[in-house]
């Protein structure tokens, strides 16, 4: 049950030829990939630090496994980071806005304990101020 749009977009699909991945290994294969190897094991992290897979890489499996563990031993020997800051672009917490109210939550906050503290005047209870004399009481 497929339409037509979608048959002529699996034969579209299907002519395309998927370039391989060159081995970043080819030219001149180490014998072990070293973890003091900083510059080579950063082409093979992110932008944050993460891993890149094997597809990314293009590394065979056997060197993606010995790449992963010298990136693994570096961060443990405090080579490499395990995360990298990244910087956010969105608003400070104290400065978002309510939406119904349309003030910020540290004034509407401040707003329910005068609220609270104009209640309890009114009722006739007097807020005490816990000293050791009160406690000791």
């Amino acid at each position: 049950m497929t339409s037509k749009k979608n048959k002529a977009r699996l034969a579209k699909e299907s002519n395309r030829r998927i370039k391989k991945k060159s081995n970043p290994f080819s030219g001149g294969k180490p014998d072990f990939i070293d973890y003091k190897d900083i510059n080579l094991l950063q082409r093979f992290m992110t932008d944050r630090s993460k891993i890149r897979g094997r597809r990314l890489s293009g590394a065979d499996q056997q060197q993606q496994r010995e790449i992963t563990n010298a990136i693994k031993n570096a961060r443990e020997m405090a080579l490499l980071p395990y995360t990298k800051r990244v910087t956010s672009t969105r608003a400070p917490r104290g400065e978002r806005r309510d939406d119904d109210a349309g003030e910020t939550n540290e004034q509407s906050i401040e707003a329910k304990y005068a609220e609270m503290a104009e209640s309890t005047l009114d009722e006739g209870m007097s807020p005490e101020v816990e000293t050791a004399e009160t406690v000791e009481a």
